[in-house]
């Protein structure tokens, strides 16, 4: 039970995510769908919290000492996604949210991905559904990724 509280707590970290969690549990030798539940639990439980406080708190904390910087970096980071999601989406804003969140690559994930969302007004209800699929479809390619790279090591043993 503590593997998977670790597997939770790494999917919830920004950056992260079930991305980092899903090689941590596949590395752990633990079985691939509860791991893989619990990972998508603990990315998604964040999501509504971003998407309905983060915009707030970040404009709230941007011109204050110690953590402006931080905050207005988060903010221009949520921008940046956000404008070149709506860019490069046009009429396929959601699909290419789902997109946005769904391949692992650095500084894309639920977090940054929820944050745009946030920032372009995008519908709460709709994005998270989204938001999901993509996190999903991480889920997926981490997954394959794992036990290509954790196969390989077994063979080679």
């Amino acid at each position: 039970m503590k593997k998977y509280l670790i597997v939770f707590l790494i999917s919830m970290v920004p950056l992260i995510e079930l991305r980092g969690a899903i090689p941590y549990a596949v590395g752990m030798g633990l079985p691939i769908v509860p791991s893989i539940i619990v990972s998508v639990i603990g990315n998604m439980i964040p999501v509504p919290f971003i998407f309905l406080f983060a915009r707030r708190i970040l404009e709230w904390g941007k011109d204050k000492p110690y953590i402006g910087k931080f905050f207005t970096w988060c903010l221009e980071k949520g921008e940046k996604g956000g404008r070149k999601l709506e860019e490069k989406a046009g009429q396929g804003l959601y699909v290419a949210l789902l997109l946005f969140v769904g391949i692992p690559v650095p500084g894309t994930g639920a977090w940054t991905g929820t944050l745009a969302a946030s920032l372009l007004d995008m519908d709460f209800k709709k994005s998270v559904l989204y938001i999901l699929l993509g996190v999903l479809l991480a889920g997926a390619i981490m997954l394959l990724a794992s036990l290509g790279v954790f196969g390989a090591i077994s063979f080679l043993k």
